[in-house]
């Protein structure tokens, strides 16, 4: 076991919090769930599995989280940034334990793990399938940037490390839910993308692929030409990385995610051009 809390934010996740909370058994010394209004048995699963459980108004990801390192009584060395429908693998959990324990230096402040993604039930090994993000840090030098959308765990000093294993995410419950989603995102995406245009650093203290690949999104896919670099983007991940060697899943996976999601944030961004610069964002609040 870590000296670890994990942070699980949600809003009716009964059918993943359970597996959640589980894979912390033996590893996090304590699991704070931050719920935003379930409706369902998420609030009841999470107390049954020793959860401590909080409530506050979703406005944003970065938000919600920061709110929790800020206002939950956390008083671990590690934070562990985890969603309802993640899972860490035994496997993993003793790497990162060994990872921590043999950091004699304590230079160590962050711990980047990639994902093994599942979408209708398939892992994804081709395409769009490389989830990668700064899943554990230290409380006292590290927290989420302040994004609407895209918002990574970044760190003030110290260095992140990355790990062998892969921590499991099942990032599917029903296409209605998918589509839902994902039309939140692309609002999000597109409240980024403005202020990204309006002077918005897009620098991050953290893992180098991860700055890399923002560094490639703001300073090259969004240069391309509107509605035309959503295609642009379909082909490069469905063909020349094999997204079709995925199969059926992988079509609909990189339809939706690499084309359908992008051409939406695209038509958002349009959307909001016409209505003009002195236009406010939308307050969104968090997907039923």
């Amino acid at each position: 076991m870590i000296d670890a809390t994990a942070i699980i934010m949600t809003k009716n996740e009964e059918k993943n919090i359970v597996d959640c909370l589980k894979s912390m058994e033996g590893f996090a010394k304590r699991c704070v769930v931050i719920d935003c209004g379930s409706t369902d048995g998420t609030v009841a699963l999470a107390e049954e599995c020793g959860a401590d459980v909080y409530f506050h108004e979703f406005e944003y990801y970065a938000k919600q989280f920061n709110w929790g390192i800020d206002n939950c009584n956390i008083d671990t060395e590690w934070i562990i940034r985890l969603d309802a429908d993640e899972r860490f693998p035994e496997k993993l959990c003793r790497e990162i334990e060994e990872i921590i324990a043999d950091d004699k230096t304590g230079n160590v402040n962050g711990i980047t793990i990639e994902a093994d993604f599942f979408f209708l039930g398939r892992c994804m090994k081709h395409g769009p399938r490389n989830k990668r993000k700064m899943m554990l840090f230290k409380r006292s030098v590290g927290r989420i940037e302040d994004r609407r959308r895209d918002a990574h765990s970044i760190i003030s000093e110290g260095v992140s490390v990355s790990t062998k294993g892969r921590f499991l995410h099942y990032d599917f419950k029903d296409l209605d839910n998918y589509v839902k989603r994902y039309n939140w995102y692309a609002t999000r995406e597109m409240q980024d993308y403005i202020d990204f245009t309006r002077g918005a650093s897009t620098e991050i203290n953290g893992d180098r692929a991860i700055l890399a690949q923002r560094k490639k999104k703001f300073g090259f896919y969004y240069k391309m030409p509107k509605y035309f670099r959503a295609w642009a983007w379909f082909i490069y991940n469905y063909i020349f990385r094999g997204g079709f060697l995925d199969g059926r899943e992988g079509l609909v996976f990189c339809f939706l995610e690499c084309y359908w999601y992008r051409l939406l944030v695209d038509a958002k961004i349009f959307e909001y051009q016409k209505r003009g610069e002195s236009a406010e964002f939308e307050k969104l609040k968090a997907i039923d």
